[in-house]
């Protein structure tokens, strides 16, 4: 997966939005204010994702391509080689796991709004 394909799947989800909070190179993906991926333009060979803690340090342990992020809460955020042997099918999993456990995680309102909008997307591209 490369950077444009990575791109293209964070903005596809509900109320998605790119933005470079900490500098001009670092794109930040965000639903309703909150970050579910960071990767960078210039050395774009990894994204950070928001992780269930339960699952981190599993995948990190079974595939060489998944670490702790970098300048993140570990406990949280892996940070996943987009250039290595991880499947794009993979990966794509993994950005959707971020946005659904960013999304789980607000205030009932916009919980129920951003997983309807989910469910209904999913819907139209599976038909």
């Amino acid at each position: 997966m490369d950077i444009l394909e990575l791109r293209t799947y964070c903005l596809s989800f509900p109320e998605s939005e790119e933005t470079t909070p900490f500098d001009e190179t670092t794109l930040v993906y965000k639903v309703a204010g909150k970050m579910f991926a960071m990767t960078d333009m210039i050395h774009a060979d990894h994204v950070a994702l928001k992780c269930d803690p339960s699952l981190a340090l599993d995948l990190r342990e079974e595939y060489p391509d998944i670490d702790a992020a970098y300048h993140m809460n570990k406990r949280h955020w892996n940070s996943v080689r987009l250039d290595g042997d991880l499947p794009a099918a993979f990966i794509r999993k993994m950005v959707r796991d971020s946005y659904l456990l960013v999304i789980g995680g607000m205030p009932r309102q916009p919980r129920e709004r951003l997983t309807k909008q989910f469910i209904e997307a999913e819907n139209e591209l599976n038909r």
